[in-house]
């Protein structure tokens, strides 16, 4: 039995090494970015209604617009049906946009006017101002904060593999 063993141990010592495949991938990035400035528009139309009460009415309404124009209301012509009693009379009139036929022309990318319309959302642009981003040979990063509307990202990525 003890020499079953020896012979078992110096069968472990011709083994062959243990060996590995090893890689090291070092990556790293810098994204800048600055906020557009930004008009989202929506044109309303036109609308007319009218309500009562003890009235009667020859109704007006709304005549359609022509070429880029708003559409127009027609008045119309009411009077109280019994003299004396109580009544109730409202009419409600919303001029919609016309529309812009005029065309903008957009030059490094601002535009010089906003459109008038019945709904407009505006957002400024952000400010580069200092906003700076590096990396050098020895992958040491360098971020810079810009203005209001900026972001600056710095990302080091480090991965071993051993297969």
């Amino acid at each position: 039995m003890k020499k079953a063993f020896i012979a078992f141990g110096m069968l472990l010592m011709t083994a062959a090494p243990a060996y590995a495949d090893i890689t090291h991938k070092i990556s790293t990035s810098v994204q800048l970015s600055v906020d557009a400035a930004a008009s989202q528009a929506t044109r309303i139309g036109s609308s007319y209604s009218v309500s009562g009460n003890n009235v009667s009415a020859t109704l007006g309404g709304l005549t359609a617009p022509s070429g880029s124009n708003a559409a127009t209301m027609t008045a119309g012509t009411y009077t109280q049906t019994t003299a004396g009693d109580a009544f109730s009379f409202s009419e409600s009139f919303t001029t919609g946009d016309a529309v812009n036929t005029a065309g903008t022309t957009v030059s490094s990318g601002v535009v010089p006017s906003l459109p008038a319309f019945g709904s407009v959302t505006t957002t400024a642009g952000g400010v580069a101002g200092s906003l700076a981003g590096s990396i050098n040979s020895a992958g040491v990063m360098s971020l810079t904060a810009g203005g209001a509307g900026t972001s600056a990202t710095g990302q080091f990525v480090s991965e071993i593999t051993i297969k």
